[in-house]
């Protein structure tokens, strides 16, 4: 049997698994991109892995200031990854709730099965940023794929709306806000009518950031795990908390748009191809263009403070849409060849083991940086921090095909799905 035989025959189901509405092909096209995904969101998170949190979004936070690469590979991850991966991701887990609640339906089962999943996946997400790191993103999956569930029998068109409606809201609030920053910290007579405590707060956030990015360092390097820990839950649930709310502003609004799309048969290849590649090659080049000509705005000015988180943190919501819709329809349509070829078998493995993998490298990020372990916080330049990335993608790449030949899920997988049914599902082939 060869590889893409093998993966075929794991996409399909066993008798304890929900018969599909449609082909096993069309799990192995959304596993094929998630693959994709969850190496690429290692790419972006890993500054935040390596570093506080500022120098992932504002270079010069970098302990003993930024080098060339450094800013180099920051212009390179914004315009490819930073925001983009996150965004396909969040496609998919909205096309793989739709997929999910189909099965069900078919089975004669309600939503009711899909919230205890979501509740699952929210004590899995607590778990992560409580113990594990701070930049957990299951919890506003959780969070909002509950509320997205009373949107399941909506038309697809009106999941469509609502979805870029939020989104659109959400670029303006973001955009505004961190707009409204820059201007202010820019212009000294808009400063001047601004009240005293808002002047201070502004003149001193930059210092105040960096004042951060130290006391992380301290942290990370010499607080030891309980003391971690202790951080994140005395002094990190609000943000983690405020995080969650302003959720509704890209998570919900992806989620939904995910789902519709589904509908539509966007995943299955339903759509018209020629059509599909138009309309995906001008949102990749035109979402990649206006993020190059963003990225650039902040890198020729050598990445003033303002500035750049209005880019980074604000701005790029504007073109990271078109260019996730855009490489999203490309991949759908290079799933199907890409799938029987040696990397495509190992990236549907690694897709169908996200969560596994997701958790799992968080865990060894834990031990590579941490200074009671390897401790390599605060060490290392961003080069130097994608060969680790590289290293990471090898054991994804290179664990989960063999895992999926022997058994039937991700560890992960398995434990969340045993939890959802509360029943014992086999484990080994």
């Amino acid at each position: 049997m060869d590889e893409s035989t093998q993966l075929q025959a794991a996409a399909t189901p066993d008798m304890d698994q929900p018969v599909l509405p449609v082909g096993a092909e069309r799990l192995v096209t959304l596993d094929f991109i998630r693959g994709i995904a969850v190496l690429g969101i290692l790419f972006a998170n890993i500054t935040a892995f390596g570093h506080s949190f500022m120098v992932y979004s504002w270079p010069p936070a970098m302990p003993g200031g930024p080098n060339e690469a450094d800013k180099l590979v920051w212009l390179l991850q914004y315009v490819l990854i930073d925001h983009k991966m996150r965004g396909l991701f969040t496609l998919l887990f909205g096309a793989g709730m739709m997929l999910f609640v189909e099965k069900a339906w078919a089975r004669g089962a309600g939503r009711w099965l899909q919230f205890r999943r979501l509740l699952w996946l929210l004590v899995f997400g607590m778990i992560h940023f409580y113990f594990i790191w701070f930049g957990d993103i299951l919890q506003l999956y959780a969070v909002w794929g509950i509320v997205a569930l009373t949107m399941m029998r909506w038309k697809a068109k009106t999941q469509l709306l609502v979805g870029l409606a939020l989104y659109g809201l959400g670029t303006l609030a973001i955009g505004g806000g961190l707009g409204a920053n820059y201007y202010f910290a820019t212009h000294p007579a808009a400063a001047a009518t601004m009240s005293k405590e808002n002047r201070e707060r502004m003149a001193n956030a930059e210092s105040k950031a960096l004042e951060g990015v130290r006391e992380d360092v301290e942290l990370y390097t010499t607080g030891g795990y309980a003391a971690f820990v202790r951080h994140q839950v005395v002094d990190q649930s609000v943000e983690n908390f405020s995080g969650l709310v302003f959720g509704v502003i890209e998570t919900l609004s992806l989620i939904l748009i995910g789902m519709a799309l589904y509908r539509f048969g966007f995943f299955s290849g339903a759509l018209d191809p020629g059509q599909m590649r138009l309309w995906g090659w001008i949102g990749l080049l035109s979402g990649g263009l206006v993020s190059l000509a963003l990225g650039l705005v902040a890198y020729c000015a050598d990445f003033p403070f303002f500035l750049t988180l209005l880019v980074f943190e604000g701005l790029f919501m504007i073109p990271r849409l078109a260019f996730v819709l855009g490489l999203a329809s490309l991949l759908v349509l290079w799933a199907p060849r890409a799938a029987q070829g040696w990397l495509g078998v190992r990236l549907v493995a690694t897709g169908r083991m996200a969560f596994s993998n997701y958790l799992g490298i968080s865990i060894v990020m834990l031990f590579v940086f941490h200074g009671w372990a390897l401790g390599l916080y605060g060490q290392l330049h961003r080069l130097a921090l994608f060969g680790i990335v590289l290293a990471a993608w090898a054991v994804m790449l290179g664990w989960s095909k063999p895992w999926l030949e022997r058994y039937r899920y991700g560890p992960l997988e398995w434990l969340w799905r045993c939890l959802t049914y509360w029943q014992l599902f086999p484990f080994r082939r």
